[in-house]
């Protein structure tokens, strides 16, 4: 029962029914781009087009669906249809037309040849004609198609917003199975999955480190819930924190030194920070009669929001990393938890799980404006955010269906990028070069 139970950490009143349970247990830069200016565009997004080579052999074919996917969940772009190109692709090769290309809405035009040794990609804006504005050659010895195509994608972010891209990161999560349930990983879009745990017990509740080198989970594979810290490409994990009762929940500081997480070896589930390479307890940050758990690091390092029923059902507050006074910050409904940061730097914006009727939604939170922003809404039970490195799309479970990305800006339709039922989703750090 307890191990059920647990797997809905994230729900205060559920934590309440677990602690009960485990306590008889034994122990940038723009790079010469100009940021895209949306003002007239069709639905706010930048219209841009990507014609599949006219080989169209299986090497185009995986280039265009590849860059295709990439684009449309990036936030700003637009990819427009290929039925509706005018120009002659074979006679352009890998220059434009601007003016048929301009004719058809396109703003922007990526151009490809793939050879056995190199892919080439050519970015064009049709307002200043038929010069590339970015070029790239990708050498394609030792290298897949599909990573030369997140890297070139990630340029055409670059340029156009300042930003880094998110494509070549990678998504853990828990994989619910019959009687047990494994932490997983898998590239940004669903590609690639494979086991980061290897036992036969439930474990739970991944956490990236901020290399992206290790993956933080708890585990029952010694009956009670500890944490253990893997290597993220899997292997054998280390026990790091054993304390008698809870030791789940874990988020690591920026400088990946430190954990938060939630331990009940003294009776009640209280937020702490132990050190992550021994499990040895540092500080204890909350101290209150209510339940404390779910804690979420701020990408400055200077803050932790974590879930607490203190004020009556299960809400988001946000206390110093140092420790202090905690101020709820939630207040849409009676049900709130999962928090997560956004990376963005100078914002103070959270995702959070919230329950509108009987279903769990997605929302965004700017902290210091009070802006609320919707992700999902009427679209099944969405639970446990988490954003992407550069902060504009926010990944989440949907019940029995899988894990979905959406823009953060809460436009356009959640992409379904995996399909097994999932729960706990931590999306990593930015792909390395």
């Amino acid at each position: 029962m307890a191990m059920l139970q647990i797997q809905r950490i994230s729900g205060v009143i559920v934590v309440a029914i677990f602690a009960s349970a485990v306590q008889a247990q034994p122990a940038g830069d723009k790079g010469g781009g100009t940021v895209i200016d949306v003002a007239g565009t069709k639905g706010g997004k930048y219209p841009i087009a990507l014609p599949t080579a006219p080989d169209n052999d299986t090497t185009a074919k995986e280039i265009s669906q590849v860059e295709s996917f990439d684009l449309n969940v990036a936030g700003p772009f637009k990819v427009l249809d290929p039925q509706s190109f005018l120009a002659d692709l074979k006679t352009e090769g890998l220059g434009i037309d601007a003016q048929k290309w301009k004719d058809v809405g396109a703003y922007g035009v990526i151009k490809y040849k793939a050879s056995a040794d190199a892919i080439d990609f050519k970015l064009y804006e049709v307002s200043k004609g038929n010069k590339p504005s970015l070029e790239k050659t990708y050498k394609r010895a030792g290298t897949d198609t599909r990573t030369i195509v997140h890297r070139w994608c990630n340029e055409v972010v670059k340029y156009y917003t300042g930003e880094a891209g998110f494509f070549g990161s990678k998504i853990a999560f828990t994989a619910k199975g019959k009687g047990q349930s494994a932490i997983m990983a898998m590239d940004f879009d669903g590609h690639g999955a494979y086991k980061v745990s290897n036992n036969s017990s439930t474990n739970i509740l991944p956490a990236w480190s901020p290399s992206g080198g290790q993956i933080a989970y708890t585990s029952f594979m010694r009956s009670n819930p500890d944490l253990y810290i893997a290597p993220a490409g899997g292997g054998r994990p280390k026990q790091v924190s054993k304390q008698r009762g809870m030791n789940t929940g874990a988020s690591w500081s920026p400088d990946g030194s430190k954990i938060a997480v939630t331990l009940s070896k003294d009776g009640n589930p209280e937020i702490y920070v132990i050190n992550a390479s021994d499990g040895s307890v540092i500080s204890r940050l909350t101290k209150d009669k209510a339940i404390d758990t779910s804690p979420a690091w701020s990408p400055n390092g200077s803050e932790i929001a974590f879930v607490s029923d203190r004020n009556g059902g299960p809400q988001i507050f946000v206390m110093p990393a140092s420790g202090g006074s905690a101020k709820q910050v939630s207040f849409n409904g009676n049900y709130n938890t999962t928090p997560t940061w956004s990376p963005k730097a100078g914002k103070r914006i959270i995702a959070y799980t919230t329950r509108d009727g009987g279903n769990y939604d997605i929302v965004a939170l700017d902290l210091d404006s009070k802006a609320m922003t919707r992700i999902t809404q009427s679209e099944g039970s969405n639970e446990e955010p988490s954003f992407s490195p550069n902060g504009r799309a926010i990944a989440f479970s949907r019940s029995g269906q899988g894990i979905f990305i959406a823009n953060a800006d809460g436009t356009g339709k959640a992409v379904k990028v995996y399909s097994v039922s999932t729960t706990g989703v931590d999306w990593g750090p930015a792909p390395k070069d």
